[in-house]
């Protein structure tokens, strides 16, 4: 569980970043799942955007993914959100406080 200064100090992370895994019409994927994964171990920070199509409501989805994944929800702004979860092999996000 992140504090909320932790939270706040990612959000500013995750302001530049562009989106990294897109959600489309087919919804939620094992795909999708791998590619979070995948985003989790390379950079920690991933920032989703749903697609136009996609019927899903980011804010559910993202805590869905945050809880299945073992990740934690950063925020949602319109159809973005973004996720946090500590890499095991390539830690480059030092949280305050830690």
């Amino acid at each position: 569980m992140i504090t909320g200064k932790q939270r706040s100090y990612l959000k500013k992370l995750a302001h530049n970043i562009d989106p990294m895994v897109y959600i489309g019409k087919s919804g939620l994927t094992e795909n999708i799942k791998k590619e979070l994964l995948t985003g989790f171990e390379a950079r920690e920070l991933v920032k989703v955007k749903i697609q136009e199509g996609c019927p899903l409501d980011p804010r559910e989805v993202a805590n869905e993914l945050a809880e299945e994944l073992d990740a934690e929800f950063v925020q949602a702004m319109g159809r973005k959100f973004v996720l946090y979860r500590e890499s095991r092999e390539n830690k480059s996000i030092v949280l305050p406080g830690k």
